[in-house]
């Protein structure tokens, strides 16, 4: 695609809120538009609560209700829903299956009102929709939805029809019976090793049943040998001018075989979106609507609070506990000074580590830190994030170091070592016998690729194969840390298409033949997808008014996220559609976003990510909150994480984001650092528990929410949340495995139904 090419289909609204055109000449690189100030502070937030207050007090007797002829109630400029669909009718005439589940309309039983749309309403309401057709666009072109990826396809479930599937699930205003495909296209996908039987119903391992109900008769133990490595795809590949890695059909081709969204078409649709969450009445509509969900909950639960309490009662099961989103370090400090304080014990001899010239013994580099194994201790290690690390990403980063001492980590915490990551791998082993023993807790670990140099990628992938880092609960996602400032400034890289080569050849590589790299062949199997991580409150100083392409790149300023997140995503889609062309899995974009920074970094991520971790700042930004909700976008949210570092437990939003609907989960995030107990995720329900007052159901969605939002295969959804899982609400619902109420995911469900049809309604 050229890069002055725009899209034919550019709606009039979509031309009208560009500041100014958006001009690129050939080879001068790209306009990156400005931050827009979407935020709507404390001060507009009290403002317009003042008004409807005193508007309500001094309110005229006629204005509160007007009897109509069919008896009903009639409140003008009212947002009550309830009649939507009866409007819908009478205007369209359609005839449509409805999209919600048997018996979710008999609930409703609101009174009819009469639903009035201002001039002001239609418009906000169809940027609104425009945004959300420029998220489905990107999803598509980069194969994250459910369904692109061949590990969904289990034998059971044969795909959604294309323009129905979301990223987890059914849209929910389809009727799925349209939606319905009756062959998948890939062969059952099988996980291997097998997950292992219901530790309730477990036998001798000749006939013990495996998660599909099927007898195990192979060792559940991983043996690399055993692996099938395809063979080689005749397919090429090549990195463009514009830094991302294409596929073509044959060498001497010139037009690739994938339509990967250039660089200036992403931009002027970030400008777009941007534009409109930034806009004076988009951001009081939302913020109305927001508010309006909410109290909607609140009323919701103060009525169906004892149904739903009755119904778990009924249907009480061990619910599947949820997942701890960390990095791989996933253990509390006092689990890290056992292990060393062991290794001192039984292996002082051991030859950990090359400095000034020579090989030193594990008990020579304690006794130049003059310490011995009597002497450590929590405090001595010293690695939990108090007070001081609040808004001091430097610090929390040093915290990574025991006792503040970096040989330290290079040695217990570091793969690339002089004992290749022995102590790390057996220090892995030790959690992942203890998540297995804990039964209903599944980890997705963190861990690094820098983009540093080409080999990263076979050395994790070597730990993992030699060390047998397998386990039936634990699947990867690897971060990319935003550091290429750091590396520029080391002289380890000369410009940032480096970064994107070292990241991206060895996986295009392994796809194209995967017996050039056998070992990340099989890893690749076990990773969900990819993770950008740094510190967000970083200021992003512009020093283009067009950015180059990463090959001019060769500045030390750091990109900006909205440029990282667009170069991984763009080659992420091209691998996609290579690897599910052979049938392999495929990965999805799960950055960290929205806990500092600017409003550009999550709507960055509202175009291109599967979900995000935190997101702590839509609470500043209703328009993109309202998208998020839309859009059901899953944000993974650890309060405690957070308390340590940007927001305080009772400022935190993770609360009114659960009652407005959002897709909200609990995880972890560097148990190390913030948790205190062998339990990281149970201290994170405890907070929502204790603090935010959440009841039992509110923990039991919590818990469904993260496995839904997990990378794990389908064949384990299906036996952790019931057959048909992603058909949206409580058609979805198996209240025997899940312990959520289908009440409670009807009325989650009709009430998104309800405001999609608002916003399709003009």
């Amino acid at each position: 695609m050229a890069d002055n090419a725009v899209a034919s289909d550019t709606p009039e609204i979509f031309i009208q809120s560009l500041n100014s055109p958006i001009d690129v000449e050939p080879n001068a690189g790209l306009l990156i538009p400005e931050s827009r100030d979407g935020f709507y502070g404390y001060t507009d937030e009290k403002s317009l609560q003042q008004i409807e207050e005193k508007k309500l007090a001094h309110r005229r007797t006629s204005d509160v209700s007007t009897v109509i002829s069919d008896g009903s109630s009639s409140v003008p400029g009212n947002f009550g829903l309830s009649a939507i669909r009866e409007a819908l009718r009478a205007n369209e005439q359609q005839s449509s299956t409805s999209p919600l589940f048997e018996g979710e309309d008999k609930v409703r039983n609101e009174p009819q009102v009469q639903f009035s749309v201002t001039p002001e309403m239609a418009h906000t309401f169809k940027m609104f929709r425009h945004c959300l057709e420029l998220r489905d666009k990107y999803i598509a072109k980069s194969l994250q939805r459910l369904g692109d990826n061949p590990k969904d396809h289990d034998g059971h479930f044969n795909g959604i029809a294309g323009g129905f599937a979301g990223v987890s699930g059914v849209q929910p205003d389809v009727d799925f019976a349209k939606a319905r495909v009756s062959e998948s296209p890939y062969k059952p996908w099988k996980i291997y090793p097998k997950p292992p039987p219901p530790h309730w119903n477990f036998s001798a391992k000749h006939d013990a049943p495996a998660a599909d109900g099927h007898p195990t008769t192979e060792n559940d133990q991983f043996d690399f040998s055993t692996c099938q490595i395809p063979g080689s795809h005749p397919w090429e590949f090549r990195i463009d001018d514009r830094g991302v890695y294409q596929v073509y059909s044959t060498a001497a081709d010139e037009e690739p075989m994938f339509d990967i969204p250039s660089i200036r078409e992403y931009f002027i649709d970030l400008d777009h979106v941007l534009g409109v969450i930034s806009d004076g009445p988009a951001k009081s509509i939302a913020y109305r609507r927001l508010k309006y969900l909410a109290s909607k909950f609140e009323m919701y639960s103060l009525l169906n609070e004892s149904q739903e309490l009755a119904a778990m009662k009924r249907f009480l099961q061990r619910a599947q506990g949820g997942y701890s989103r960390a990095l791989v370090e996933l253990h509390e400090p006092k689990h890290l000074l056992r292990f060393i304080k062991a290794k001192m014990k039984r292996s002082p001899h051991d030859v950990v580590i090359f400095r000034d010239g020579a090989e030193l013994t594990l008990e020579q580099v304690f006794q130049s830190l003059k310490l011995s194994a009597y002497d450590l201790s929590i405090d001595t290690l010293d690695m939990h994030a108090h007070q001081d690390s609040f808004h001091r990403f430097d610090k929390f980063n040093l915290k990574y170091n025991p006792i503040g001492e970096s040989r330290l980590r290079e040695i217990f915490l570091k793969i690339d070592n002089r004992i290749d990551g022995r102590y790390f791998a057996e220090l892995t082993q030790e959690v992942m016998t203890d998540v297995e023993q804990s039964k209903y807790q599944n980890c997705e670990w963190r861990v690094s690729i820098y983009g540093r140099s080409v080999d990263e990628w076979d050395n994790v992938a070597k730990w993992v194969i030699n060390n047998k880092l397998f386990s039936h609960n634990v699947r990867w996602l690897i971060q990319v840390p935003r550091l290429y400032n750091v590396y520029k400034e080391n002289g380890v890289i000369g410009t940032f298409e480096d970064v994107v080569i070292n990241l991206f050849r060895p996986l295009f590589e392994v796809t194209k033949d995967p017996t050039s790299h056998p070992e990340l062949h099989v890893f690749l199997q076990r990773v969900v997808g990819f993770d950008s991580v740094d510190d967000e409150s970083k200021a992003e100083r512009r020093i283009h008014r067009k950015f180059p392409y990463p090959r001019l790149w060769d500045t030390t300023q750091n990109p900006p996220y909205s440029y990282w997140i667009y170069y991984m995503y763009a080659n992420t889609a091209s691998l996609n559609h290579w690897r599910q062309a052979r049938g392999f899995s495929t990965f999805v974009l799960r950055p960290h976003a929205g806990e500092a920074g600017d409003t550009d970094h999550l709507t960055a991520t509202f175009l291109t990510s599967h979900s995000i971790s935190h997101g702590i700042l839509l609470r500043k930004v209703p328009a993109l909150q309202y998208l998020f909700y839309l859009r059901q976008i899953g944000l993974a949210m650890s309060p405690l994480s957070n308390n340590a570092l940007f927001l305080t437990y009772e400022r935190n939003p993770l609360p009114d984001f659960f009652k407005t609907g959002l897709n909200v989960s609990l995880s972890t995030d560097d148990p190390l650092q913030f948790h205190f107990t062998k339990e990281p995720l149970l201290e994170e329900y405890s907070v929502a528990a204790h603090i935010y007052k959440l009841p039992q159901s509110s923990l039991a969605e919590l818990a469904r929410n993260s496995v839904v939002q997990s990378g794990f295969e389908m064949e384990l959804k299906r036996h952790w949340l019931g057959q048909e899982w992603y058909l949206a609400g409580a058609a979805g619902n198996d209240i025997h495995k899940t312990n959520v109420p289908d009440v409670r995911l009807a009325y989650r469900h009709r009430t998104l139904v309800e405001e999609l049809e608002m916003i399709n309604l003009c």
